[in-house]
């Protein structure tokens, strides 16, 4: 069968399903994500087909931060969405049997699927569908804390996804001479998978029929990747370091954050691997520059790195809060915004984070407190590697491998 997988967003955004679209190939089918061009390498050196979709969601983030108006920002978005459209349309032209989409792009997947007639399965990480038990990520601040107040916040941040996609998925109708009521709502989106560990969120027992928890979909390194020797030698020097990321967050920030990053790990008395991500860490006089203690580094395979550090410093995207549990080790969760609070809180529910750390709320003193703190409580250790243990026992591919074949038996 051929398999098309539909992601945008950031590196988190597109990770996980490399991790799905190996294993169905593995399993005989033909894959193809269709992501930013950006993701070109990452998606070729998991051995997959990369079908490519405009947009740079880097630049979109930075467009946003230097509009000078709401009517600019209104503007971007428009401009990135109706790109985005065009480009999922075109990667489903190409030639498939199935849609896999992620929650963001879905109602330009369904509806780009309808105008071929094939079917759009939900694949999805984080939460996606309104419950009682918890307010969906990104959910605004609410009067009311009960069960209805956390459905009702969490239908309307389905609303406002709706609605971002709106123009788009009209324009996209058009395009493709589709009728004005053509379903493109992604919460009407059946099977919906979410590829998360149950351990670490169970399934709300108020999701309807055909909305399941499957477990983590965990990213392949790629091809013929190895550590780098300085990076395998910084590890051997001294005691585990601390990790210290911020994925795609604060593009652009690199200096001031090396600059704050360096003197927090001096605070806290540890060494520490920062990774460079959209703030460009380590790319100014920051982040390791003159420092023993403090090695830079790019894009390194979290499976292979996390295990061996100390504890996790990261901003709680849902990507790297998956594989700071799967490492066993615990963390010190930075959230800034999106899901990213909501996967921060989940971390301290678990037990294997002291606290969260606002983004907004950071500096020298507060970060390098912070770490020590993390660090200074065994009971988050213990506590992550219970879980980690746990959750190396689940396949949460098989759930969405196991559809794909009813799909051909039928």
């Amino acid at each position: 069968m051929r398999i098309l997988i539909v992601t945008a967003g950031s590196r988190g955004d597109v990770a996980p399903f490399t991790g799905l679209g190996r294993r169905l190939a593995d399993a005989g089918h033909r894959v193809a994500v269709a992501a930013h061009p950006s993701f070109a390498g990452l998606v070729g050196g998991c051995g997959l087909a990369h079908r490519p979709v405009p947009g740079d969601p880097r630049e979109l983030i930075l467009g946003w931060s230097r509009a000078a108006s709401p009517a600019e920002r209104r503007a971007l978005t428009r401009a990135y969405a109706d790109g985005l459209a065009d480009g999922v349309a075109d990667a489903v032209a190409a030639g498939t049997d199935l849609v896999l989409t992620a929650f963001g792009p879905a109602p330009l997947s369904r509806t780009a699927a309808a105008a071929y007639g094939i079917p759009v399965v939900g694949t999805y990480v984080t939460p996606a569908v309104a419950t009682e038990r918890f307010a969906l990520p990104g959910a605004r601040d609410s009067d009311g804390t009960g069960p209805e107040d956390r459905l009702g916040a969490g239908r309307a941040v389905l609303a406002r996804a709706e609605g971002l996609f709106a123009g788009a998925v009209s324009r996209l109708r058009d395009r493709l001479g589709l009728p004005e009521d053509t379903p493109s709502a992604a919460g009407a989106i059946r099977p919906v998978f979410h590829g998360w560990s149950p351990l670490v969120l169970p399934r709300p027992d108020d999701w309807p029929s055909g909305v399941e928890v499957t477990g983590y979909w965990w990213p392949p390194r790629p091809d013929g990747w190895s550590p780098p020797a300085p990076l395998v030698d910084f590890l051997r020097a001294g005691p585990p370091p601390v990790f210290i990321g911020f994925g795609s967050m604060a593009p652009d920030q690199g200096e001031r954050l090396g600059e704050l990053v360096d003197a927090a790990v001096r605070r806290a008395g540890v060494r520490a691997v920062v990774q460079a991500g959209w703030a460009g860490l380590g790319s100014g006089s920051g982040s390791g520059s003159g420092s023993e203690n403090v090695m830079a580094v790019g894009d390194v395979p979290h499976d292979w790195l996390f295990p061996r550090t100390a504890a996790v410093v990261h901003h709680a995207g849902a990507g790297t809060t998956a594989a700071g549990l799967r490492a066993g080790v615990p963390a010190l969760p930075v959230p800034v915004m999106a899901d990213q609070p909501f996967w921060a809180s989940r971390l301290c529910g678990l037990g294997v984070a002291p606290r969260a750390l606002p983004f907004g709320d950071l500096t020298a003193a507060s970060l390098g407190d912070a770490i020590r703190e993390c660090l200074a409580e065994p009971a988050h250790r213990r506590r992550a590697a219970e879980l980690a243990r746990a959750i190396a026992a689940e396949d949460g591919a098989a759930r969405v491998l196991a559809h794909v074949r009813s799909l051909e038996a039928d």
